[in-house]
């Protein structure tokens, strides 16, 4: 089962309503899909957003990468040589971690069906269903909390709060979202680097000075600052999560050892796919530090990918999965079900995805 082939193709999925955080504002999901083909014609999927603003890759660089770079270096690899394909998909280039995710993504795809599995037995197996929470744009008030609701009514337990623009005027979101939603549903604060770390602390403490309980407080402040996410992880009750501080295993070792987190938030898309994600899982189990999985703005393809590793894996305790959720349309067929805030993971082979419908149109 040998590789033959990489494709590459563009979508581009409409939004629900635009999504809004304190980095960007985005209309619709207009990434880059892949296909891996190997010898035998089977295929596997992958997907990259270009979120310039966190990873730095953009469309073109994706492509470029894909198509010069990491193709070449494991076109004619056997599947079977997973960690060999890993060395030479991680090796060919450096950063590009979009790039590499959608092409990782695409050989577990057909690795787990070389095994004849879904890819969660494949990475472990831990559970069959998980629930994710559904992400609130930072907003004027009235309509977050309308949002809010909305959310809720859909069957959401958890909701997920992007603040991060207005400083100290956050609190009176949260507060007026916690009041709308009542004490039942778990909030998730996502400041998106938003803060300064003395800031952070302020508005944390206060929140927490008025009863208002949070799950978590993810990436308070600059990514680069790991002294300043260890100041507010040191002063405050909430458990902070480290998202953009997090793209490799060594920041991952670092922010723990120093205890300038609680938790680590994993996306496929910071970790270069799953082979880099398993890494982290590994180095958060051997600590005892629990971790989330995340997405970025990404559709269905790549957000199986992301369930597939959290059902695998126990460490994986919260998932902030809800890419399909946000989008107007699901193009694809097969795959896991989403239903509101359930996962329910695929029973057949690999990622479960069976057509993509940009490659159809590529050969047109």
């Amino acid at each position: 089962m040998r590789i033959e082939r990489i494709e590459t193709a563009e979508i581009n999925i409409p939004l629900v309503t635009p999504f809004k955080t304190s980095l960007r504002t985005v209309e619709s999901v207009n990434d880059i899909v892949v296909r891996v083909i190997t010898e035998d014609g089977c295929e596997g999927f992958g997907e990259a957003p270009p979120t310039a603003v966190i990873t730095g890759d953009t469309k073109g660089s994706v492509r470029c990468a894909i198509e010069e770079f990491i193709g070449p270096s494991i076109v004619g690899m056997d599947i079977e040589n997973l960690d060999g394909i890993m060395k030479k998909l991680h090796g060919c280039i450096l950063k590009n971690t979009s790039a590499k995710a959608a092409v990782d993504m695409a050989v577990y795809d057909l690795f787990a069906k070389s095994c004849g599995k879904p890819l969660y037995k494949v990475l472990g197996g831990n559970r069959s269903r998980i629930e994710t929470d559904l992400t609130i744009s930072v907003n004027g008030i009235d309509e977050m909390v309308s949002d809010s609701l909305k959310a809720v009514q859909q069957g959401f337990g958890v909701i997920k709060i992007k603040v991060g623009k207005e400083g100290t005027k956050d609190i009176d979101r949260i507060r007026a979202i916690r009041q709308a939603v009542g004490p039942d549903i778990r909030l998730r604060i996502d400041a998106n680097q938003g803060w300064k770390p003395k800031e952070a602390v302020r508005i944390i403490q206060t929140l927490e000075d008025l009863g208002i309980e949070m799950d978590l407080v993810e990436q308070p402040v600059d990514a680069h600052d790991f002294e300043g996410m260890k100041f507010v992880t040191a002063r405050v009750h909430t458990p902070i999560l480290a998202d953009e501080s997090v793209f490799s295993v060594q920041d991952a070792i670092c922010l723990i050892r120093e205890r300038a987190a609680d938790l680590i938030n994993i996306k496929l898309m910071k970790t270069g796919g799953i082979y880099g994600a398993l890494k982290i899982c590994g180095i958060a189990e051997d600590y005892g530090v629990e971790c989330m999985i995340g997405c970025m703005l990404e559709s269905k393809i790549a957000v199986s990918a992301a369930a597939h590793l959290a059902a695998g894996k126990g460490i994986i305790t919260r998932a902030d999965l809800d890419g399909p959720s946000l989008c107007k349309e699901d193009p694809y067929t097969g795959g896991p079900v989403f239903e509101g805030s359930q996962i329910i993971m695929n029973e057949s082979c690999g990622l479960g995805i069976t057509r993509v419908p940009a490659f159809e149109a590529s050969l047109n």
